[in-house]
């Protein structure tokens, strides 16, 4: 009977070994996804790497890689942040311009997110009213209609230039947390 009870408990944590991976593999895979989106999908991807190194009996992922994982997508949301005023101020535009392009990528979210498309509704949304804010403030500022598209254009670049390192940053994440997790 004790043996019984032995195999059982060993196939219990075999069997939440792999259900803890599969979760491990389904949270990068929903981070990859998210990050296309214009999501925060690289804390999903450190959610993976906190989740793999509770499950995992190997030591990797360990501290410094889940700090490191942290660390990128701090610095991912904040560069996404700054992004639409980067984009504004490098096509000449003012720095209230600028700021504009900040205010309307965060009401964009929120207001993008009554679309009946929620997420695509959301970065449709700030594109949107990043690209409508500058334009208006530029418009004002220089009372020509083609400058303004030129300065306002320049919000909703920086926006998907965004998308593109999110993506790849994520990416990295998720091929780093594999073959570490394979490797070990």
């Amino acid at each position: 009977m004790p043996f019984l009870m032995e195999s059982w408990i060993v196939f219990l944590k075999q069997a939440g070994m792999g259900l803890g991976f599969v979760g491990v593999w389904l949270l990068c895979i929903g981070g990859l996804i998210l990050s296309c989106l214009s999501i925060s999908g690289t804390w999903v991807v450190v959610g993976a790497a906190l989740l793999a190194a509770v499950v995992s009996p190997a030591p990797f992922p360990g501290l410094a890689t889940i700090l490191i994982f942290i660390g990128l997508s701090a610095a991912i949301e904040l560069l996404e942040w700054f992004a639409g005023m980067y984009g504004v101020t490098k096509r000449g535009g003012s720095k209230l311009a600028g700021f504009m392009a900040l205010v309307g990528g965060v009401l964009g979210i929120f207001a993008g997110g009554l679309f009946p498309v929620p997420i695509v509704g959301s970065l449709l949304g700030m594109m949107l009213f990043s690209f409508a804010l500058v334009y208006l403030v530029e418009r004002h500022r220089l009372q020509k209609d083609a400058p303004a598209l030129h300065i306002a254009m320049g919000s909703v670049t920086a926006r998907v230039f965004m998308i593109m390192v999110k993506v790849s940053v994520t990416l990295g994440m998720i091929v780093w947390l594999v073959i570490g997790v394979i490797q070990k």
